[in-house]
């Protein structure tokens, strides 16, 4: 018989900000376990398939969660926003890294794009998948737990290159979710976490454009799933019951 059991429902009031809502979120498990079968080249566009753009964890529009409070200094929204999405972003990896291997991503793509890795004296390596993700979570790491980058304590400032930091923490995470989802997408529907990552990817790209701390340019080659997820959804229909 088929499990219908569902999560139970989500108490928006109890959390006390959007990043204890998103993992909230994510700490509910996924339903079953994939094949770890890879996807042939007609499924490459699954994610774009509308039984499953559709599908998404919360029914909100996610801009509410990234304007900038009156109240709060832009560095600081940013530094919080910037550490919640690698936090997430690594989480979301974590759920189809033991398919991502060197064998069956031998190199970093995403649609006809393949991402080179450049070191810290700018030397240009190809490398594998795993190889270049690793790279990138180990690589954030380092930034967003340096106290002279990302300040904790107060009255220590940001430094002066903070923004352009923060700009390319967030294009080495959009070359994670590009890859999840041209490579591991069907991993991630057998595991009914496709929705989470919907979330997690429109939650992205408006925090992304509402700052623009992205080129267009780097983030058109998801353009179709850009827009097909953050295309308003249309409202749900309403059931009219008429008491007696």
């Amino acid at each position: 018989m088929e499990n219908t059991e569902e999560d139970p429902p989500i108490d928006l009031e109890s959390l006390e900000s959007p990043q204890g809502l998103l993992w909230t979120l994510f700490n509910r498990k996924g339903k079953g376990k994939p094949n770890g079968k890879k996807p042939s080249a007609e499924e490459k566009k699954l994610y774009l398939e509308a039984e499953y753009t559709k599908v998404r964890v919360v029914d909100f529009e996610l801009k509410e969660l990234v304007v900038l409070p009156r109240e709060i200094d832009l560095n600081e929204w940013l530094a919080s926003n910037t550490t919640t999405f690698f936090n997430l972003i690594n989480l979301q990896y974590s759920t189809i890294s033991e398919f991502c291997t060197g064998d069956t991503c031998p190199a970093m793509t995403a649609c006809s794009t393949t991402y080179y890795w450049y070191d810290e004296k700018g030397k240009k390596t190809k490398c594998t998948a795993p190889q270049y993700v690793d790279f990138v979570m180990s690589s954030v790491q380092k930034l967003v737990t340096d106290e002279d980058i990302f300040p904790t304590k107060y009255g220590k400032e940001f430094p002066n290159t903070f923004d352009s930091l923060v700009k390319k923490i967030c294009r080495y995470l959009f070359h994670v979710l590009a890859h999840i989802y041209w490579s591991h997408y069907k991993e991630t529907v057998a595991m009914d976490l496709h929705g989470h990552l919907n979330t997690l990817y429109t939650h992205f790209v408006v925090f992304i454009r509402e700052f623009n701390l992205m080129d267009p340019k780097e983030t058109s080659i998801m353009e179709d799933l850009t827009e097909a997820l953050c295309t308003p959804l249309p409202p749900q229909p309403q059931n009219h019951v008429t008491e007696r």
